[in-house]
């Protein structure tokens, strides 16, 4: 007895153990967000990209420099006593401050957008990985639920074969009912397998992402309403893709930057003024009539200089007009971002009201088999209904069941995709979410 009791008192710890270690889908987050391969790429493309301002903008700036060389001059003729060989050496320092270049504010103005779009991608990399990684999550509990209810589904056929089984040795029932079961427990064990291989492989999926294997998971509650949406909300969502999804912002941005492009190769026709500075100093051992002399030399300047390009083989207007169709490609690409949000933001509205109607009829399916199991099995008792009337009726409840669990996860991923549709999901969406785990 004592023994008995203390088996009880470990499995019960352990239970509590594995539910207390269950991960949510925050938590999952979490772990991906650390982890994730392709958030990490997304994560230094943007800080790749942000260095575009810092580069534009020391285009701005003076540059500052040092030349100097040391040479030996040999078989140097002169008029002084013929061929002469002699050191000589320079230095200069330069400084330059470019004053008038359109080219160089344009690019200042383009590393600006491309830190915002590095902004804008990384937020889009965050809505991705939150929509890949609640998709993982809830198609491995619907997995789970789906082996489960197949579980169930084999047990039941197992005892409906075990009977006809017993009734054919006694002589109340006939080959064919035994035939029949055995068929129908077969097929659910061959279903069970690929069921289980099924998720196996949402659960692999899900350990890329995370990048380690995967924890016990929080299960979503059986009774909860997933109803977490109201119309209002979903048609405000559904209306606000256009503008506010992450692609259509990135692809306005790139317009402009595209536009300030064809700015940037009209400079190509413009002036540059800069201010320019330098100082140097020169030495050359001289060797002349009066024999082996050094001179030094030093000189310094400080001015204006002007540049006027006048003909450059028409390169700068073939490059404007390149510039140009690259603003109307940006455009397009715009559109076409525009329209991909609000058929994603549809299909995610769509996947929601579909998923909660049928949520909605196929609890009424179940509750409805259900009761048509129990009539089949007193009908069976007396004689009015036959086995495989009983196989048929329990195949259907089970089927039901797996739809509602896959309907309500589907519901569930489809809100997540309508708000990534409209730019508007966030960390507080996926904890909302986690209220409705057990």
């Amino acid at each position: 007895m004592r023994n008995l009791f203390s088996v009880a008192v470990v499995t019960s710890a352990l239970v509590c153990a594995s539910v207390a270690s269950a991960a949510n889908l925050s938590a999952i987050y979490d772990l991906a967000r650390a982890n994730d391969a392709q958030y990490a790429i997304a994560v230094q493309t943007a800080a790749a990209t942000k260095e575009k301002f810092a580069q534009g903008r020391a285009l701005l700036f003076p540059t500052v420099g040092v030349t100097g060389n040391a040479r030996e001059n040999s078989d140097t003729s002169t008029s002084y006593s013929g061929t002469r060989n002699y050191p000589s050496t320079n230095i200069a320092l330069n400084a330059t401050q470019p004053l008038l270049r359109l080219a160089n504010m344009a690019t200042y103005e383009q590393g600006g957008l491309q830190a915002q779009i590095a902004d804008q991608q990384l937020k889009l990399a965050e809505q991705e990985l939150m929509v890949r990684v609640s998709r993982g999550y809830f198609e491995v509990l619907q997995a789970q639920d789906a082996l489960a209810t197949l579980g169930n589904q084999k047990n039941a056929f197992a005892t409906q074969l075990a009977q006809a089984k017993r009734n054919l040795e006694v002589g109340l029932a006939p080959i064919t009912d035994v035939n029949e079961a055995q068929s129908r427990h077969d097929l659910t064990v061959a279903q069970e397998i690929a069921s289980r291989n099924d998720l196996e492989l949402k659960r692999r999926t899900l350990e890329r992402i995370v990048g380690g294997d995967l924890p016990p998971l929080a299960a979503l509650d059986a009774g909860v309403n997933i109803n977490i949406l109201s119309t209002e909300q979903l048609l405000v969502l559904y209306g606000a893709a256009p503008q506010k999804a992450w692609q259509v912002k990135i692809g306005q941005t790139n317009e402009q930057i595209a536009r300030l492009e064809v700015d940037k190769q009209k400079a190509g026709h413009a002036p540059t003024v800069d201010l320019a500075a330098n100082i140097g100093r020169t030495s050359n051992a001289n060797y002349g009539v009066l024999g082996g002399q050094t001179s030094h030399s030093r000189n310094s300047s400080i001015g204006l200089e002007l540049a006027l390009p006048l003909y450059q083989g028409g390169g700068v207007n073939s490059r404007v007009r390149e510039a140009a169709a690259n603003v109307g490609r940006a455009q397009s690409e715009t559109e076409n971002a525009r329209r991909q949000a609000t058929l994603d933001a549809r299909q995610g509205l769509q996947g929601v009201e579909s998923g909660l109607a049928l949520q909605q009829a196929l609890r009424q399916a179940v509750s409805s088999g259900e009761a048509n199991v129990r009539s089949i099995q007193r009908g069976l008792q007396v004689g009015l209904r036959t086995r495989v009337d009983l196989l048929n009726a329990e195949q259907q409840l089970y089927t039901t069941q797996r739809d509602l669990s896959a309907a309500r996860y589907q519901a569930l991923i489809s809100g997540v995709q309508l708000k990534a549709a409209a730019g508007a999901l966030g960390l507080d969406d996926l904890k909302s979410l986690d209220v409705l785990l057990k």
